[in-house]
Protein backbone atom coordinates (compact mmCIF):
# COMPACT_ATOMS: atom_id res chain seq x y z
CA UNK A 1 0.00 0.00 0.00
CA UNK A 2 1.80 3.32 -0.84
CA UNK A 3 0.96 6.06 1.54
CA UNK A 4 2.02 9.64 1.36
CA UNK A 5 4.33 9.13 4.50
CA UNK A 6 5.87 5.89 3.24
CA UNK A 7 6.32 5.85 -0.59
CA UNK A 8 8.82 8.71 -2.55
CA UNK A 9 7.91 8.80 -6.15
CA UNK A 10 10.26 9.72 -9.14
CA UNK A 11 9.48 10.74 -12.54
CA UNK A 12 11.73 11.51 -14.91
CA UNK A 13 10.13 13.29 -17.88
CA UNK A 14 8.87 17.09 -17.83
CA UNK A 15 7.03 17.94 -20.78
CA UNK A 16 3.48 19.33 -21.92
CA UNK A 17 2.05 16.55 -20.42
CA UNK A 18 4.31 14.72 -17.52
CA UNK A 19 4.26 18.41 -15.79
CA UNK A 20 0.65 17.93 -15.02
CA UNK A 21 0.84 14.89 -14.27
CA UNK A 22 3.21 15.12 -11.89
CA UNK A 23 1.73 18.29 -10.16
CA UNK A 24 -1.61 15.30 -9.54
CA UNK A 25 0.69 13.65 -7.58
CA UNK A 26 2.15 16.66 -5.09
CA UNK A 27 -1.29 18.32 -4.72
CA UNK A 28 -1.88 13.78 -3.54
CA UNK A 29 0.79 15.30 -1.08
CA UNK A 30 3.28 12.58 -2.17
CA UNK A 31 7.24 13.58 -2.14
CA UNK A 32 8.34 13.77 -5.45
CA UNK A 33 11.85 13.57 -7.39
CA UNK A 34 12.07 14.30 -10.36
CA UNK A 35 14.80 14.85 -13.43
CA UNK A 36 14.48 16.05 -16.93
CA UNK A 37 17.21 17.06 -19.15
CA UNK A 38 16.42 20.68 -19.14
CA UNK A 39 16.58 21.82 -15.29
CA UNK A 40 14.46 24.98 -16.45
CA UNK A 41 11.50 23.07 -17.69
CA UNK A 42 11.08 21.32 -13.84
CA UNK A 43 11.29 24.89 -12.47
CA UNK A 44 7.31 25.43 -11.78
CA UNK A 45 7.28 21.68 -9.97
CA UNK A 46 10.26 22.68 -7.83
CA UNK A 47 8.50 25.89 -6.45
CA UNK A 48 5.77 23.67 -5.79
CA UNK A 49 8.16 21.36 -3.64
CA UNK A 50 9.46 18.66 -5.92
CA UNK A 51 13.17 17.47 -5.39
CA UNK A 52 15.65 17.77 -8.26
CA UNK A 53 17.67 14.67 -9.25
CA UNK A 54 20.85 14.91 -11.24
CA UNK A 55 20.28 12.00 -13.33
CA UNK A 56 18.06 8.55 -13.52
CA UNK A 57 20.83 6.96 -11.62
CA UNK A 58 19.60 9.51 -8.46
CA UNK A 59 15.93 8.96 -9.36
CA UNK A 60 16.12 5.18 -8.60
CA UNK A 61 18.27 5.41 -5.68
CA UNK A 62 15.73 8.01 -3.81
CA UNK A 63 12.29 6.78 -5.03
CA UNK A 64 10.58 3.33 -4.56
CA UNK A 65 8.24 4.36 -7.42
CA UNK A 66 9.29 6.26 -10.53
CA UNK A 67 7.32 7.08 -13.42
CA UNK A 68 8.82 8.00 -16.97
CA UNK A 69 7.56 9.67 -19.52
CA UNK A 70 10.26 11.00 -21.90
CA UNK A 71 9.99 11.12 -26.02
CA UNK A 72 11.44 8.33 -27.89
CA UNK A 73 12.07 4.45 -27.59
CA UNK A 74 15.59 5.12 -27.82
CA UNK A 75 15.35 7.43 -24.70
CA UNK A 76 12.89 4.81 -22.92
CA UNK A 77 16.26 2.31 -23.64
CA UNK A 78 18.75 4.83 -22.30
CA UNK A 79 16.78 5.42 -18.96
CA UNK A 80 16.09 2.12 -18.25
CA UNK A 81 19.08 -0.01 -19.28
CA UNK A 82 21.76 2.37 -19.71
CA UNK A 83 24.86 2.23 -17.16
CA UNK A 84 23.15 4.98 -15.36
CA UNK A 85 19.68 4.09 -15.88
CA UNK A 86 16.94 2.40 -13.43
CA UNK A 87 17.56 -0.90 -13.50
CA UNK A 88 20.80 -1.01 -12.84
CA UNK A 89 20.30 1.28 -10.53
CA UNK A 90 16.69 0.58 -8.60
CA UNK A 91 16.14 -0.75 -5.11
CA UNK A 92 15.15 -4.52 -4.94
CA UNK A 93 11.20 -3.57 -4.27
CA UNK A 94 10.56 -1.14 -6.67
CA UNK A 95 8.20 -0.58 -9.15
CA UNK A 96 8.55 1.11 -12.75
CA UNK A 97 5.83 2.05 -14.87
CA UNK A 98 6.84 3.89 -18.71
CA UNK A 99 3.99 5.89 -19.72
CA UNK A 100 5.79 6.74 -22.82
CA UNK A 101 4.53 5.74 -26.29
CA UNK A 102 7.12 2.86 -27.09
CA UNK A 103 8.01 -0.19 -29.02
CA UNK A 104 6.05 -3.24 -27.41
CA UNK A 105 9.36 -5.54 -28.00
CA UNK A 106 11.35 -2.76 -25.90
CA UNK A 107 8.20 -3.16 -23.15
CA UNK A 108 8.64 -6.85 -22.55
CA UNK A 109 12.52 -6.67 -22.50
CA UNK A 110 12.89 -3.73 -19.45
CA UNK A 111 9.81 -6.29 -17.74
CA UNK A 112 12.16 -8.81 -17.98
CA UNK A 113 15.38 -6.86 -17.08
CA UNK A 114 13.34 -5.65 -13.98
CA UNK A 115 12.17 -8.95 -12.80
CA UNK A 116 16.37 -10.29 -12.59
CA UNK A 117 16.66 -7.45 -9.89
CA UNK A 118 13.29 -7.95 -7.78
CA UNK A 119 11.57 -4.91 -9.96
CA UNK A 120 7.94 -4.95 -10.78
CA UNK A 121 7.97 -2.69 -14.64
CA UNK A 122 4.86 -2.03 -15.90
CA UNK A 123 3.95 -0.30 -19.62
CA UNK A 124 1.15 2.58 -19.20
CA UNK A 125 0.73 4.82 -22.26
CA UNK A 126 -1.77 7.15 -22.01
CA UNK A 127 -4.51 9.00 -24.01
CA UNK A 128 -6.01 11.92 -24.03
CA UNK A 129 -3.62 14.94 -24.43
CA UNK A 130 -2.33 17.92 -22.99
CA UNK A 131 -6.30 18.23 -21.72
CA UNK A 132 -6.60 14.64 -20.35
CA UNK A 133 -3.18 15.31 -18.44
CA UNK A 134 -4.50 18.60 -16.90
CA UNK A 135 -8.04 17.47 -16.06
CA UNK A 136 -6.68 14.33 -14.61
CA UNK A 137 -8.83 12.50 -17.37
CA UNK A 138 -6.29 10.43 -19.17
CA UNK A 139 -6.90 6.76 -20.78
CA UNK A 140 -4.06 4.84 -19.47
CA UNK A 141 -3.77 0.99 -21.30
CA UNK A 142 -1.66 -1.16 -18.99
CA UNK A 143 0.49 -4.21 -19.60
CA UNK A 144 2.80 -6.32 -16.93
CA UNK A 145 2.12 -8.56 -14.34
CA UNK A 146 -1.87 -8.56 -12.64
CA UNK A 147 -0.60 -8.54 -8.92
CA UNK A 148 1.77 -5.60 -9.49
CA UNK A 149 -1.32 -3.58 -11.89
CA UNK A 150 -3.50 -3.89 -8.49
CA UNK A 151 -0.76 -2.43 -6.55
CA UNK A 152 -0.30 0.57 -8.46
CA UNK A 153 -3.69 1.15 -9.42
CA UNK A 154 -4.37 3.56 -6.90
CA UNK A 155 -1.25 6.00 -8.04
CA UNK A 156 -2.38 5.66 -11.55
CA UNK A 157 -6.08 6.42 -10.78
CA UNK A 158 -5.02 9.90 -9.70
CA UNK A 159 -3.46 10.59 -13.15
CA UNK A 160 -6.72 8.76 -15.53
CA UNK A 161 -10.29 8.15 -15.06
CA UNK A 162 -9.87 5.47 -17.62
CA UNK A 163 -7.28 2.69 -16.52
CA UNK A 164 -7.75 -0.82 -17.79
CA UNK A 165 -5.01 -3.46 -17.58
CA UNK A 166 -4.40 -5.21 -20.57
CA UNK A 167 -2.31 -8.42 -20.32
CA UNK A 168 1.09 -9.08 -19.80
CA UNK A 169 4.07 -6.66 -20.30
CA UNK A 170 3.96 -4.82 -23.93
CA UNK A 171 -0.26 -5.45 -23.92
CA UNK A 172 -0.23 -1.85 -22.53
CA UNK A 173 1.85 -0.05 -25.79
CA UNK A 174 -0.06 -2.75 -28.24
CA UNK A 175 -2.83 -0.90 -27.02
CA UNK A 176 -1.85 2.50 -27.44
CA UNK A 177 -0.75 1.56 -31.05
CA UNK A 178 -4.69 0.52 -31.47
CA UNK A 179 -5.67 3.92 -29.96
CA UNK A 180 -2.84 5.80 -32.50
CA UNK A 181 -4.07 3.89 -35.34
CA UNK A 182 -7.83 4.92 -34.99
CA UNK A 183 -6.48 8.59 -34.15
CA UNK A 184 -4.75 8.80 -37.69
CA UNK A 185 -6.73 8.42 -39.76
CA UNK A 186 -9.79 10.27 -37.97
CA UNK A 187 -7.41 13.30 -38.23
CA UNK A 188 -7.74 13.00 -42.09
CA UNK A 189 -11.46 12.84 -41.69
CA UNK A 190 -11.27 15.64 -39.56
CA UNK A 191 -9.17 18.04 -41.32
CA UNK A 192 -11.43 16.98 -44.58
CA UNK A 193 -14.32 17.85 -42.93
CA UNK A 194 -13.60 21.51 -42.06
CA UNK A 195 -12.17 22.03 -45.35
CA UNK A 196 -15.01 20.84 -46.95
CA UNK A 197 -17.03 22.85 -45.12
CA UNK A 198 -15.17 25.92 -45.88
CA UNK A 199 -14.94 25.42 -49.53
CA UNK A 200 -18.81 25.51 -49.27
CA UNK A 201 -19.32 27.98 -47.85
CA UNK A 202 -20.57 27.21 -44.32
CA UNK A 203 -19.87 28.48 -41.17
CA UNK A 204 -17.76 25.80 -39.73
CA UNK A 205 -18.18 26.29 -36.42
CA UNK A 206 -21.93 25.97 -36.82
CA UNK A 207 -21.16 22.99 -38.88
CA UNK A 208 -19.25 21.22 -35.89
CA UNK A 209 -22.41 21.86 -33.81
CA UNK A 210 -24.46 19.23 -35.55
CA UNK A 211 -21.58 17.08 -36.97
CA UNK A 212 -19.64 16.53 -33.28
CA UNK A 213 -22.85 15.19 -31.52
CA UNK A 214 -23.70 12.65 -34.45
CA UNK A 215 -22.60 9.33 -35.65
CA UNK A 216 -18.75 11.38 -36.61
CA UNK A 217 -18.14 12.45 -33.49
CA UNK A 218 -14.89 11.94 -31.98
CA UNK A 219 -12.15 13.15 -29.39
CA UNK A 220 -10.37 14.68 -32.57
CA UNK A 221 -13.56 16.85 -33.97
CA UNK A 222 -14.63 17.94 -30.35
CA UNK A 223 -10.86 19.19 -29.26
CA UNK A 224 -8.85 19.92 -31.84
CA UNK A 225 -11.21 21.33 -34.85
CA UNK A 226 -11.83 24.20 -32.63
CA UNK A 227 -8.45 24.69 -32.62
CA UNK A 228 -7.58 24.28 -35.77
CA UNK A 229 -10.75 26.82 -36.43
CA UNK A 230 -9.28 30.05 -34.02
CA UNK A 231 -5.26 28.78 -35.71
CA UNK A 232 -3.90 27.52 -32.62
CA UNK A 233 -1.05 24.58 -33.53
CA UNK A 234 0.58 24.86 -30.20
CA UNK A 235 0.95 21.16 -28.90
CA UNK A 236 -1.17 19.30 -26.93
CA UNK A 237 0.91 16.39 -28.65
CA UNK A 238 3.38 16.82 -30.99
CA UNK A 239 3.54 15.86 -34.62
CA UNK A 240 6.97 14.32 -34.41
CA UNK A 241 5.87 12.00 -31.42
CA UNK A 242 3.06 11.40 -33.42
CA UNK A 243 5.02 10.06 -36.84
CA UNK A 244 7.32 8.14 -33.74
CA UNK A 245 4.16 6.35 -32.36
CA UNK A 246 2.96 5.40 -36.69
CA UNK A 247 6.40 4.74 -37.16
CA UNK A 248 6.12 2.12 -34.42
CA UNK A 249 2.63 1.08 -35.45
CA UNK A 250 3.94 0.16 -39.04
CA UNK A 251 6.43 -1.77 -38.13
CA UNK A 252 4.14 -4.21 -36.10
CA UNK A 253 1.72 -4.07 -38.17
CA UNK A 254 4.17 -5.32 -41.10
CA UNK A 255 5.82 -8.18 -38.64
CA UNK A 256 1.95 -9.20 -38.21
CA UNK A 257 1.56 -9.52 -42.19
CA UNK A 258 -1.00 -6.64 -41.80
CA UNK A 259 -1.89 -4.16 -44.12
CA UNK A 260 -2.76 -0.62 -42.73
CA UNK A 261 -3.83 1.61 -45.40
CA UNK A 262 -5.19 4.58 -43.90
CA UNK A 263 -1.85 4.99 -41.36
CA UNK A 264 0.38 4.51 -43.77
CA UNK A 265 -1.22 7.71 -45.89
CA UNK A 266 -1.04 9.33 -42.18
CA UNK A 267 2.32 9.62 -41.75
CA UNK A 268 2.55 10.33 -44.83
CA UNK A 269 1.09 13.47 -44.89
CA UNK A 270 2.85 14.24 -41.54
CA UNK A 271 5.56 13.33 -42.93
CA UNK A 272 5.49 16.33 -45.25
CA UNK A 273 4.72 18.58 -42.89
CA UNK A 274 7.72 17.64 -40.82
CA UNK A 275 9.90 18.55 -43.94
CA UNK A 276 8.28 22.06 -43.82
CA UNK A 277 8.98 22.81 -40.71
CA UNK A 278 6.34 21.59 -38.47
CA UNK A 279 7.41 18.82 -36.66
CA UNK A 280 6.75 20.80 -33.02
CA UNK A 281 3.13 22.20 -34.03
CA UNK A 282 0.41 19.63 -32.62
CA UNK A 283 -0.86 17.58 -34.43
CA UNK A 284 -3.86 19.74 -35.64
CA UNK A 285 -1.45 21.12 -37.73
CA UNK A 286 -2.87 18.78 -40.34
CA UNK A 287 -5.51 21.02 -41.31
CA UNK A 288 -2.61 23.04 -42.71
CA UNK A 289 -1.37 20.20 -45.19
CA UNK A 290 -4.60 21.72 -47.41
CA UNK A 291 -4.34 25.26 -46.25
Amino acid sequence: MFTTENTVIGFIGTGVMGKSMEGHLLDAGYKLVVYSRTMDKARVLLDLGAEWAESPNEVAKKSSVIFTMVGYPTDVEEVYLGVNGLIQNGKNGSYFIDMTTSAPSLAVKIAKEAKKRGIKAIDAPVSGGDVGAKEATLSIMVGGEQDAFDEVRPLLALLGTNVIYQGKPGAGQHTKMSNQIAIASNMIGVCEAIIYAEKAGLDPENVLRSISTGAAGSWSLNNLAPRMLNGNFEPGFYIKHFIKDMRIALAEAEMMGMEVPGLTLAKSLYDQLAEKGEENSGTQALYKYWK
